[in-house]
């Protein structure tokens, strides 16, 4: 009989689709283990104040997949061991705080769903001591280790859409459309959607890029009688917010 008997759960950095969908699994499949779990709100912040967590059930859990967000709350700036404050000192570490309230509350686990600064303050945990279950949670698909992050396909999704509609639009105007997708320092959203979308030039993070080039890839598209262009650029690509100011076809391209 396994020795873990009651473990908690959080969700950290920004909200993402599937996290109430994870959730969900997390506290099914616990109930069904004979295993008790407490939700803690709002990230960390549920190991710090002693009120800011409850035990969820399945009927708690019931109902929630198709809800957007996280029935748990989160925060991108409650790094506990850097956690920010109105004294003069700036910032506190509570990490041992964290550990104690872990500890008070008889955890024997903690599952933790976030994406890399959330995972990295779970590692940090680990490293004191807490037993972790971590869950790569973020659109931008860059937690090392995974293939598909929960919030990616949706992002990639939603991003192809909007490159397919703009298609008619370049063309009827004649004018070079630069779709800036998410992503931070990683290009993988669009690359996959300005694959799908079929997009003409794709500028990333991983590949460097000159922009005259690229802008003389788009005037030879125009020469060959294609008026138009679709670029999609991550946010996180050098450059891309300078490409960004082009004026389209009769502009500086």
């Amino acid at each position: 009989m396994s020795s873990v008997k009651r473990i908690g759960i959080l969700t950290g950095g920004g909200d993402a689709p599937g996290l109430n969908a994870v959730i969900r699994a997390v506290v099914k499949s616990a109930v069904n283990s004979g295993i008790e779990c407490v939700g803690l709100e709002d990230s960390f912040d549920g190991l710090i104040e002693p009120d800011r967590s409850r035990v969820l059930t399945a009927r708690d859990v019931r109902g929630i997949m198709r809800l957007g967000g996280t029935i748990l709350g989160t925060t991108n700036r409650g790094n506990p061991f850097a956690y920010p404050t109105n004294t003069s000192e700036g910032v506190k570490d509570y990490s041992d705080r964290c550990i104690e309230m872990f500890h008070r509350m008889g955890l024997d686990a903690l599952v933790v769903i976030g994406g890399d600064g959330t995972l990295g303050i779970a590692h940090k945990f680990a490293q004191k001591g807490i037993p972790i279950v971590g869950v790569p949670k973020t659109i931008d698909n860059d937690i090392v280790g995974t293939t598909n992050c929960f919030g990616f396909d949706t992002a990639v999704a939603f991003a192809t859409d909007a490159i397919d509609r703009l298609h008619t639009t370049a063309e009827a105007h004649h004018r070079i459309m630069v779709v800036e997708v998410m992503g931070r320092y990683a290009g993988w959203i669009a690359l996959y959607a300005g694959v799908a979308g079929g997009a003409d030039a794709i500028l990333i993070p991983e590949l460097p890029f000159d922009l005259a080039t690229v802008a003389e890839k788009l005037r030879e598209r125009d020469r060959s009688g294609a008026h138009f262009s679709i670029v999609v650029a991550a946010e996180g690509a050098e450059g891309a917010s300078r490409f960004a100011q082009g004026e389209g076809r009769h502009g500086r391209f």
